[in-house]
């Protein structure tokens, strides 16, 4: 095969994570130093989630980002994408708190195994040892990305604590995904952009790259609520109604409704539970209005976005490695 075609082929998602394994690796040796803490808890809960798996896109973003560029930092790359998994599991660990959660990853919460004050308290020190880490770079922009960062996503749960338990517009539920979702996927792009020495306007490309991946992720994980198994996404379906959430395809399906079939949305949203309203009732509701259909047009324009956006850099392993994380996004089933 010649050296053109293979930078013309297509990699697929093994090929993806094969390519920076070695730096993965890096990535979580440093995430467990940097979250030994003197209170056990801390470094316990933790391991429990790092050791419970996970996609990570997250750190995938970072080092992938950066190895578009010639003179990429591997040390700042592999410390920063630590940072946004630090950042990323203190987020998993609050978020099982205010939504109650039992487990996580087929596995028993940390909130279930430690309480909730326990756990919160471990994932403030998560986020601050994150900041930590960050400030040892001495570097402004990054401290700046990060901040802003964490604040919007607050502010995302501030805003879905307000929403819980009633029928949301669009735009509230984009602004939602973009806020607790897509921005943290655009910060990670930007941090490896900055790991790679970019100039500011291919941190910006990249960012905006990421941005619509992580509404394209956000919006196939609000599909696979309604048509996974509890198996596969190792909590039960149906999780975000019964937790007073309405997402893309129920909410586009209750545009469309009969006002029966909206009341019954609707009690199972004052209710949180499916005792009176079936998850059925709620599925056939999403199926006779083709919500998971329109749901999936949506994630796959902003996964085209993000196609063409990527496609914008010149061609490389990282770079056609990158061009494959919308599709492998769109199309999981996980």
């Amino acid at each position: 095969m010649s050296m053109s075609s293979d930078l013309s082929r297509t990699l697929s998602a093994r090929e993806v994570f094969e390519l920076i394994a070695g730096d993965l690796h890096r990535v979580e040796e440093q995430f467990r130093a940097e979250s030994v803490a003197s209170e056990s808890a801390v470094t316990l809960i933790a391991e429990h989630l790092q050791s419970s798996g996970g996609k990570r896109l997250r750190p995938t973003l970072v080092l992938l980002t950066s190895k578009l560029f010639a003179n990429r930092d591997l040390q700042w790359s592999v410390r920063l994408a630590a940072v946004v998994e630090l950042i990323h599991t203190a987020t998993l660990i609050h978020d099982d708190v205010i939504d109650e959660a039992e487990t996580r990853r087929g596995r028993a919460s940390t909130n279930a195994l430690w309480g909730n004050q326990t756990s919160v308290l471990s994932g403030d020190w998560l986020y601050m040892q994150a900041f930590r880490v960050a400030l040892e770079m001495r570097n402004f922009h990054l401290l700046d990305l990060l901040i802003s960062i964490t604040q919007r996503m607050v502010e995302g749960e501030l805003l879905q604590a307000r929403l819980l338990g009633r029928v949301v517009d669009r735009a509230e539920y984009l602004e939602l995904v973009d806020r607790k979702t897509a921005s943290l996927f655009s910060a990670c792009a930007r941090l490896g952009a900055c790991a790679g020495n970019a100039t500011e306007e291919e941190e910006t490309r990249l960012g905006k790259f990421a941005w619509n991946l992580g509404m394209a992720f956000q919006l196939v994980d609000d599909i696979l609520d309604f048509t996974s198994t509890e198996e596969t996404l190792g909590k039960p379906v149906g999780s975000d109604l019964r937790e007073g959430k309405l997402t893309l395809p129920l909410l586009y399906a209750v545009e469309q409704a009969t006002p029966a079939e909206r009341a019954d949305v609707e009690r199972v949203l004052a209710e949180r539970s499916y005792n009176t309203v079936p998850f059925a009732r709620v599925l056939e509701i999403v199926r006779n209005h083709s919500g998971i259909e329109f749901a999936r047009q949506a994630a796959a324009e902003y996964a085209a976005k993000a196609s063409i956006l990527i496609g914008q850099f010149p061609e490389s392993a990282a770079q056609r490695a990158l061009q494959a994380l919308p599709d492998f996004v769109v199309m999981r089933d996980y």
